[in-house]
């Protein structure tokens, strides 16, 4: 199976529990319910762009356990190829996501597992699979420096090179360099420019930061309002769309990153492609869960045109 997308990332296993409220240290509690689906921000974006009509490769590291079954049994049912490798002294990497059951707010544990012990030699093992692709795709959950050797071996092979610069970290003007877009939602572009970004013109002033700081062009994701994209040249506002009611914008930002990867694999324009991009996380919201929620390429299109 050729393939025009690479991913680097992680698998987790979301392990999802709803409860009146945190348990105490050394308590127990009963929660009002459970769920247990594919996660990681890596495997989300790999299977998002799989369903959008991507060829995709995905890198990473997961476990000889049941947790790696389960993202072996996602990417083969998205169309994923899973390019990595599969490990008896490491667990698959877990999620406990606490949800308050009467306003939906959550807090996250990531246990990385596997994917947290990636290196630079395992990611020089992956390298062909790197340079056979169009686009590669990045995000923060493995290791940085990970991240950074993947990202020079994309550049010096001429693989355009996607960073979603999250969970939100800090990422060197070095790094910045070797992507030639980076795609980081509002909070993410305060954290890396130091400034605040509560308006689309501070948004935009976030990216002219990130491009001083060596990026190629940024695109920031501005939720229901759509996506600002600045490069050296141009700026480009993207409007949200609303596919229907918003049931839960966990994979909102995946899907987007997803979505971009195709478009601009097939050729697109860099306008038409964050059309894509953001009709691709439009309908991510209106289903349940990170992974399960992403849409196929018939409703995409069929969003587009209307």
């Amino acid at each position: 199976m050729t393939h025009d997308i690479a991913v680097l990332g992680i698998f987790a296993a979301d392990t999802a529990y709803r409860a009146s409220r945190m348990p105490e240290m050394g308590e127990t509690i009963l929660g009002e319910g459970f769920a247990l689906n594919p996660g990681g921000k890596g495997s989300n974006q790999a299977v998002a762009a799989a369903q959008a009509g991507g060829h995709v490769a995905f890198l990473t590291r997961i476990g000889t356990d049941t947790f790696g079954d389960l993202a072996v049994d996602t990417w083969t049912r998205a169309g994923v190829r899973f390019a990595g490798s599969r490990v008896a002294e490491h667990p698959t990497g877990a999620a406990f996501i606490y949800v308050d059951a009467a306003s939906g707010d959550n807090a996250i544990i990531v246990a990385p597992g596997a994917a947290g012990t990636i290196g630079a030699a395992e990611v020089d093992g992956w390298a062909d699979t790197i340079r056979a692709a169009k686009i590669f795709l990045v995000q923060l959950e493995q290791p940085l420096e990970a991240a950074g050797r993947a990202l020079e071996i994309a550049r010096a092979s001429g693989v355009r090179t996607i960073l979603n610069p999250a969970p939100a970290a800090e990422v060197s003007d070095a790094m910045l360099a070797l992507c030639d877009i980076v795609t980081p939602n509002e909070s993410e572009a305060a954290l890396l420019s130091g400034r605040a970004v509560t308006s689309v013109n501070d948004a935009e002033a976030a990216a002219r930061v990130l491009l001083a700081r060596g990026a190629g062009a940024v695109a920031v994701t501005l939720g229901a309002a759509g996506a600002l994209y600045v490069d050296g040249a141009t700026v480009t506002r993207i409007d949200g769309l609303s596919a229907g009611p918003v049931v839960e914008t966990t994979g909102a930002g995946d899907a987007f990153n997803g979505g971009l990867a195709v478009a601009l694999s097939e050729g697109s324009e860099i306008g038409a492609a964050l059309r894509f991009a953001n009709a691709t996380a439009a309908l991510s919201v209106t289903r349940a869960g990170a992974a399960p929620s992403m849409p196929d390429r018939a409703a995409i299109d069929a969003l587009l045109a209307r």
